[in-house]
């Protein structure tokens, strides 16, 4: 399958009123479960961000991981779990932000990224820009340098690209 010949929009499957009333739902599943399509999109994903230099990937739970473990893997990096406090074995740091109804947090290992690593922030979609905007927080207060972030999906009309302190943000497929 040729990568350009792919139009991902066709394999993420909308649903409406998920998970409230009044939301359309971008299901990446359906794009997950076709073998090609997904190399193909990973492939796409590394051509956005090889020019980064990267030397680690960080990725939120849950779908940050099937984006950016495979994407760490294209592109040769390790690649680092960012998840809900209490879920990782070692020491971690932690931080908060804000949902539209109450708080979330994440953790991240205290020695997950060392001083001066370049860091690639990597998820499935990119809407408030909230847990993203937290993970880089995380990965800062480490002491890595956040060079960018890469998403599949990107909801441009939520404007969380605001959130993301001017860092440059690669993305699949855009909607306005």
């Amino acid at each position: 399958m040729s990568n350009n010949q792919v139009n991902f929009k066709d394999y993420i499957r909308v649903i409406l009123d998920y998970p409230q009333p009044g939301i359309r739902f971008k299901d990446i599943t359906t794009l997950l479960n076709n073998g090609p399509v997904y190399r193909a999109a990973i492939d796409e994903m590394r051509k956005l961000v090889e020019h980064l230099q990267i030397d680690v990937i960080a990725g939120p739970e849950a779908r940050g991981f099937v984006v950016g473990a495979p994407l760490a893997l294209a592109l040769g990096v390790g690649f680092v779990p960012i998840r809900k406090p209490g879920k990782l074995p070692y020491e971690t740091i932690q931080a908060s932000y804000d949902l539209e109804y109450g708080k979330d947090s994440l953790a991240m290992h205290k020695d997950a990224i060392k001083p001066g690593q370049r860091v690639l922030i990597a998820d499935d979609l990119l809407a408030t820009g909230g847990t993203i905007a937290t993970s880089i927080n995380l990965v800062r207060q480490l002491g890595g340098e956040v060079v960018g972030a890469a998403f599949l999906i990107e909801l441009a009309y939520l404007t969380g690209r605001e959130k993301l302190d001017g860092i440059e943000v690669a993305t699949l497929m855009k909607y306005e």
